[in-house]
């Protein structure tokens, strides 16, 4: 797999096979996509390209939706990489490129830029200033230019009920099940274990901090989970808080905080993977340290028997 960071750092050996979009998450949906464009690469003897975008179009054209992401664009690079694509362009979306027309898109960009030899896109794909153009324009271009559009259709689109919406959906709402199945694997974020108020300590449950490594990763939804991680090759699992900590804190910032069971092992400053795999409860305010502790247990316990029965 290679990576370039815009369009302009692509060079072309031969000709491609082109599709374009955000792909986040890399759900099933997407999975069909890039399966198709690997298939028509290798039948054709073409290199497979997958042209996407960062920041994500909605960023940048509506700043006050405050989008998260299921993915990091390292991830995202990742996933798409383990589906087959050989080559992924991610490049800067910006107010000035969304100006750009869809022939001089067409021209400049999937065929000069690109070599497309054939396009792979979704029945619904739309491109150019004010996505004003849509897969009817696109075959005309092909025409022009000399090259094939393969669309996948409603009815393959439909057939996957799942879209990066609903994914995103789930996992503001904890909603971890769901998740599982819509990525048929388990949501994930990634960060540095940081210093804490190590108040975790004092009653029996030392946590890892962690700080996540991108600010516009999507959170699960603020309570606790069970989670686990994979530290020196071995998994470990763990319960999970997100949220403000509020019966030991005066609820201003924001924590991760995960208490490993069986685990003692200095983590500071490590890059840690966490996997979400349920959700046991609300972040609580309690009345005492006591009534935390008994809660924690009470999680723990919960965890132990989730692990068990995990085999």
């Amino acid at each position: 797999m290679k990576i370039f960071d815009n369009i302009a750092s692509y060079e072309a050996e031969k000709g491609a096979v082109v599709t374009i979009g955000t792909f986040d998450g890399v759900h099933h949906g997407h999975q069909k996509i890039l399966k198709r464009v690997t298939e028509i690469a290798q039948q054709q003897s073409l290199t497979s390209v997958l042209l996407t975008f960062f920041p994500h179009p909605r960023m940048v054209l509506q700043p006050d939706s405050e989008l998260k992401l299921i993915n990091t664009i390292e991830e995202r690079q990742q996933l798409i990489a383990a589906n087959g694509i050989e080559n992924i362009v991610t490049h800067p979306f910006s107010l000035d490129f969304a100006r750009t027309s869809a022939h001089d898109y067409v021209k400049n960009i999937l065929v000069d830029q690109l070599r497309a030899a054939v396009v792979v896109i979704g029945y619904d794909h739309r491109f150019g200033r004010n996505r004003a153009a849509s897969i009817n324009e696109l075959e005309e271009y092909g025409k022009e230019f000399n090259f094939k559009v393969v669309q996948i259709s409603k009815k393959d689109v439909e057939e996957v009920t799942v879209s990066s919406t609903k994914i995103r959906n789930a996992i503001e709402n904890g909603d971890m099940e769901t998740t599982v199945n819509y990525l048929n694997r388990p949501y994930s974020i990634n960060g540095i274990i940081v210093q804490g108020k190590a108040i975790g300590r004092t009653i029996n449950y030392p946590t890892a901090n962690l700080k996540v490594s991108e600010t516009y990763k999507l959170l699960p939804k603020n309570g606790v989970y069970i989670t686990s991680s994979i530290i020196n090759g071995i998994e470990v699992y763990g319960m999970t808080n997100i949220g403000f900590n509020p019966t030991v804190s005066d609820g201003s910032q924001k924590t991760i905080e995960t208490f490993y069971l069986d685990f003692n092992a200095d983590l500071y400053n490590s890059q840690v993977e966490l996997f979400f795999h349920k959700r046991l409860r609300d972040e609580v305010r309690f009345n005492s340290i006591e009534e935390l502790k008994a809660a924690m247990k009470e999680d723990e316990l919960k965890t132990r028997t989730y692990v068990q029965q995990m085999g």
